[in-house]
């Protein structure tokens, strides 16, 4: 059975610093593209960061320069930090998870509010 389970979502101020975690269970992690996505209220749920099996990594435009994804292939456990958060990076923050047959997985969410 494929677990994602996101942590580390907070309320926090602009200008402001948060890491998220994602560990994984049930999936060789070592083969699979790990990514982050969210979606805010009323909104579409949109791509934040990818990394890929052999650590490439792939960014969406709003969060490039402040967010960096990362994975520990030992932990089964991939991260996003964000750093310089806006109001706008307010969302609930998914995990997914994609392998060699394009299968994608996803988390529950955890939610992230920036405010003051």
């Amino acid at each position: 059975q494929v677990q994602l389970v996101e942590s580390g979502g907070d309320l926090v101020q602009p200008g402001g610093s948060l890491k998220l975690s994602c560990a994984a269970s049930g999936i060789r992690f070592t083969v699979y593209e790990m990514g982050w996505y969210r979606q805010a209220p009323g909104k579409q749920r949109s791509l934040v960061a990818t990394v890929t099996s052999d650590n490439s990594t792939n960014y969406a435009d709003s969060v490039k320069g402040r967010f960096a994804i990362s994975r520990d292939n030992a932990k089964n456990t991939q991260y996003l930090q964000m750093n310089s958060l806006k109001p706008e990076d307010t969302a609930v923050y998914y995990c997914t998870a994609v392998g060699p047959s394009s299968l994608r997985y996803w988390g529950k969410g955890t939610l992230v509010t920036v405010s003051s």
